[in-house]
């Protein structure tokens, strides 16, 4: 049985909102085993799993695979489609992949009361049961703890088919990937090796390339310099062959002239300008067609502001319910103007939950809310768009400058019919830094956002003075940035927060 493979053959790409193409001439070969796709929001990667499983077709070219194909989306709003039937296989497989996500029987009935991390768990345990021959999974350790992500890991290293993945998660990528695809649009670069080792050579080759660019220009200076010199020459040379000012009985300075004019020295002046004019033309030419990656500035500047108030939020200790057979019990709790914590725990503990039941008693103006939730829905996206189009301009222009610095380019943006979750966070957290937050609380921050933007996030959050109040499984993202640990844990029914400080 031959080995399933995917194929682009000079494929084009354009969502009819936009001016230019998505992408452009693109040919790529994905073999069995798994390919990064890698690169900024905004730049394709979601629109390119959906051309290689088929839920998208090329504007030209086209995509061969085989039909056996899956695609696992970022956003878990609904239930995999065949969920009940992978819960009821008695099978060897269904038992095993069951066994790895930790994925219940009861699920299917409480979706809408499940954690995100257990909706991606169940949704990556679906796909993972049919065996599929192409499996393409965008952003698969969204919302996972550190114990269901070990299990997920051993899934995804014994999937044998094409396994094409989105992810800002560089531990995963290393581990997992043959290869990277970074995109870059309208074109996308295949380099061998992991994450790491793919990014380390597109530094490479971008240095190489403006190297070269940079001796080009050299040349090309050089080149016109001396043309200019020769120009000059030659304008002194006419200005002494002219007969003008020459008394008209002069005859020997005229005879002069003409005998210069007839050694041709004029006309091997006027063909060596008009060559060099023909080398600094083509000079420029390769200059041009040398094209160096535009470098955007990054980083952020966030400019929060402290509450003069004692307490932002402060509650006696008490049980927190959080549903008909689960419960959380809680110590009392305080955030201060300058507080900076990190409520951690694992997936289903209640951390979203106790989100929701503390935000409405916040003690501070809605507009000194800065609020990122955890999952934002199609609909919602859309409509967050809407609003930020319909901005004052001005207010509109300010909103562009904080996206281009996360990563993102806004004309993209403003194009799309359906922005990416990573650009819908970075539009609502674009918009709360329009406004001087007291306290900013957002629940799992870096999901869906690239690797330049956690980075610039992680400075912005750092130098703001306002309060922070960050829901998180990257740990190394918190350990930057907060003093203070709310820590969920315990057993199926009963969870107890604990407070500790961290240094």
């Amino acid at each position: 049985m031959p080995l399933p493979f995917v194929q682009f053959q000079r494929v084009a790409f354009a969502y009819e909102s936009a001016v230019e193409d998505l992408f452009s001439d693109l040919s790529l070969h994905f073999a069995p085993g798994w390919t990064g796709i890698v690169g900024a929001n905004g730049a394709g990667k979601t629109t390119l799993l959906k051309l290689a499983v088929g839920l998208l077709q090329p504007d030209a070219g086209f995509v061969m695979a085989p039909p056996n194909r899956i695609y696992c989306a970022q956003r878990t709003d609904d239930p995999p489609a065949r969920l009940a039937d992978f819960l009821e296989d008695a099978g060897k497989t269904a038992a095993i992949v069951r066994g790895h996500l930790g994925v219940q029987a009861d699920w299917p009935a409480r979706w809408s009361t499940l954690s995100h991390g257990e909706r991606k768990r169940a949704q990556i345990a679906v796909a993972l049961w049919q065996e599929p021959d192409v499996l393409a999974i965008d952003e698969p350790t969204n919302h996972i703890d550190s114990a269901a992500r070990e299990f997920l890991l051993a899934g995804l290293q014994s999937f044998a088919g094409v396994g094409l993945l989105v992810s800002h998660d560089r531990e995963l990528l290393d581990v997992l990937c043959q290869q990277c695809l970074f995109c870059d649009p309208p074109h996308a670069v295949m380099r061998p090796g992991n994450y790491t080792r793919g990014a380390q050579t597109a530094v490479a080759d971008e240095q190489a390339v403006q190297k070269q660019r940079d001796a080009k220009k050299q040349a090309f200076k050089k080149l016109y310099r001396e043309v200019g010199r020769r120009r000059e020459l030659a304008n002194q040379y006419q200005s002494k062959r002219s007969k003008k000012g020459i008394a008209s009985r002069d005859h020997d300075a005229k005879q002069k002239i003409d005998a210069a004019r007839l050694a041709g020295k004029d006309i091997v002046g006027g063909k060596l300008l008009r060559q060099l004019d023909g080398r600094v033309e083509h000079a420029r030419q390769e200059l041009d067609n040398i094209q160096v990656k535009k470098k955007y500035e990054l980083g952020i500047w966030l400019p929060g502001s402290v509450s003069k108030r004692n307490a932002l939020f402060q509650h006696e200790a008490g049980v927190l319910q959080l549903g008909a057979k689960k419960e959380l019990r809680f110590p009392q709790l305080v955030i201060r103007p300058t507080d900076r914590i990190a409520l951690t725990g694992p997936n289903g503990a209640g951390k979203s939950t106790l989100l929701r039941w503390l935000l409405p008693q916040l003690n501070v103006p809605p507009l000194q809310l800065t609020y990122l939730p955890q999952e934002i829905d199609a609909a919602q996206s859309r409509a967050i768009l809407d609003d930020v189009q319909a901005l004052p301009r001005e207010q509109l222009g300010h909103v562009m400058t904080i996206i281009s610095r996360l990563g993102s380019r806004p004309y993209r943006l403003l194009e799309s019919a359906e922005p990416s979750p990573g650009e819908v966070r970075k539009l609502l957290l674009a918009l709360g830094m329009t406004r001087q937050p007291h306290i900013i609380v957002m629940d799992e921050p870096t999901n869906h956002l690239d690797l330049p933007s956690i980075e610039c996030l992680e400075t912005a959050l750092a130098d703001c003075p306002c309060a922070l109040l960050l829901v998180s499984h990257d740990r190394r993202f918190l350990q930057a940035l907060v003093r203070q640990e709310w820590q969920l844990g315990g057993n199926i029914s009963n969870f107890e927060l604990r407070i500790s400080k961290l240094e």
